[in-house]
């Protein structure tokens, strides 16, 4: 294959509490106009190798390519988008949310490619992300809409260039289904692709969600959910004699994934045979840059050494089995608490230009019939109130193990005793026991908690004067109703733990 696999996706994932690098001001907010200077600023002082452009659910800004070129032609022209850095859209999915930006996308991807032309450099785009990809006509689609608008730009609108007609799509499996199913549909896909367009296809970049599967069904069954989806993934690789090259969108909270600049073994260990991993903005804006820079190019080896890990039948159908334990007590349990939680969702801080109007142009996540906020929001406002929500479910599932199965939960999570040791510090007490007074339903989370200090022989609670700052401000943040307070408390705390949400 002639082409380089970027191990190192910058994102615009809202999760950072600390002001970015890049930016004069003590503003950590990020508009839709200076993402551009972030993207230079991922490229030329981070070195990440691709830098992911969204356009699903929020503003975004279709000059992308003109103002990079024109602005940094030099460190472009030395460094060229297509070969060396990647700038690669996330598309909206528009069986999920009006697809009113997707035209502009494509048409972004066209243009950009004449203007590439014009200045002698490569063709700039040809990827993209589908998010929650449900099938492989899904995928043919997206590409089919792109050759139609490729052909009618080259018949109406000829610039003297020739439009290349393919845009290579990259499934995002998000749920716990399919992500475990993805290889049926990858396997659709490459059949469907080699009789559509008469061509095969050389290799596969699929990205796999770890924020959304965690805020739909819990923190444990996402977790288990990727590494089932990592080793189906090595199966498929293994049959289809495709090279695979899986992306992973996690965050550094554990979470949502847990891949900060301080826990780069735990993540490499935790999903063997990935090669992407997406650098989110508490990663690179909540950690100084003499941290980052050197955790980006340890990243960047150990994803280049990572190989798939192959988990038998059998431990995989037990696995399989936890994470639907665990599903079950994450609905049963969260579900009493979700209304409590609303005027924490209402004014936590905002760090991007996102489109309002949720049903309209946007979304918005459902579980159990219930409204949800985006996976980061709802991380961090438990964290916020001092309920890390790693716990919610996961305790009481774990004392219902027998032993076979805690052992194989162990061996294939090596790090669950540490990411509950090292969440639980920001466990409050205080916050729960002021919860439980408003909602005696919060009493199943302290029954979560309970049990895993028992599992792992660990004391929840503070261990640090900083930790001890975070909790005392959680059960601040519970009993007060001014809106701007709670805010001002959110973005402290948010300071305090190194990750918004």
């Amino acid at each position: 294959m002639d082409r380089k696999i970027p191990n190192i996706m910058g994102t615009q994932h809202p999760d950072n509490a600390g002001v970015p690098f890049f930016k004069q001001h003590q503003n950590p907010f990020v508009s839709a106009y200076r993402e551009i200077d972030e993207a230079y600023a991922n490229f030329s002082t981070l070195d990440a190798d691709e830098y992911m452009w969204d356009w699903e659910g929020k503003h975004a800004d279709a000059s992308v390519i003109d103002r990079l070129y024109s602005e940094h032609y030099e460190y472009f022209k030395k460094h060229p988008l297509g070969r060396d850095k990647f700038l690669t859209f996330r598309f909206p999915n528009i069986w999920e949310e009006k697809g009113y930006s997707l035209m502009q996308a494509m048409t972004t991807i066209l243009a950009a490619e004449d203007f590439a032309a014009d200045l002698g450099l490569n063709r700039p785009l040809f990827e993209a992300i589908l998010p929650m990809t449900q099938s492989a006509d899904q995928l043919i689609s997206m590409e089919d809409k792109f050759a139609s608008l490729a052909h009618y730009k080259g018949k109406e609108f000829n610039t003297g260039h020739s439009d290349s007609d393919n845009l290579r799509m990259i499934p995002l499996f998000e749920g716990f289904e399919s992500q475990l199913n993805a290889p049926e549909i990858l396997q659709k896909f490459v059949d469907m692709y080699h009789d559509h367009f008469g061509r095969d296809l050389g290799y596969l970049r699929v990205f796999l969600a770890g924020s959304d599967s965690a805020l739909s069904n819990g923190f444990l069954n996402s977790i288990i959910g990727n590494k089932l989806a990592l080793t189906h993934l090595a199966e498929f690789e293994d049959k289809s004699g495709i090279p695979i090259y899986p992306i992973a969108g996690m965050g550094s909270t554990v979470f949502r994934g847990g891949l900060s600049p301080l826990m780069l073994d735990r993540y490499l260990e935790e999903f063997p045979g990935l090669k992407t991993a997406t650098i989110q903005s508490a990663f690179r804006y909540d950690y100084p840059l003499d941290v980052v820079e050197p955790a980006i190019i340890k990243l960047r080896e150990g994803l280049q050494k990572s190989k798939f890990e192959f988990i038998p039948h059998d431990d995989q159908d037990t696995l399989l089995e936890i994470a639907e334990k665990a599903a079950k007590e994450y609905h049963v349990t969260l579900d009493p608490l979700i209304n409590d939680l609303q005027h924490i969702f209402d004014v936590f801080p905002k760090r991007r230009d996102r489109h309002q109007h949720v049903g309209i142009i946007g979304y918005s996540r459902d579980v159990d019939g219930y409204k949800m906020p985006r996976a980061i929001t709802f991380t961090g406002s438990l964290y916020s109130v001092g309920i890390p929500p790693e716990f919610i479910g996961v305790g009481r599932v774990l004392t219902k193990l027998n032993d076979k199965e805690m052992q194989i939960l162990r061996k294939y999570y090596p790090n669950i005793k540490q990411d509950f040791e090292h969440v639980s510090h920001f466990f409050s007490e205080k916050a729960l026991t002021a919860l439980k007074a408003q909602n005696p339903a919060w009493s199943g989370v302290e029954e979560d908690i309970q049990a895993i200090e028992k599992e792992f022989d660990i004391k929840a609670g503070p261990q640090t004067p900083e930790e001890e700052k975070h909790a005392d401000l959680a059960s601040d943040l519970v009993k007060i109703s001014d809106n701007d307070t709670k805010t001002a408390i959110i973005q402290r705390q948010g300071e305090l733990r190194r990750f918004l949400g």
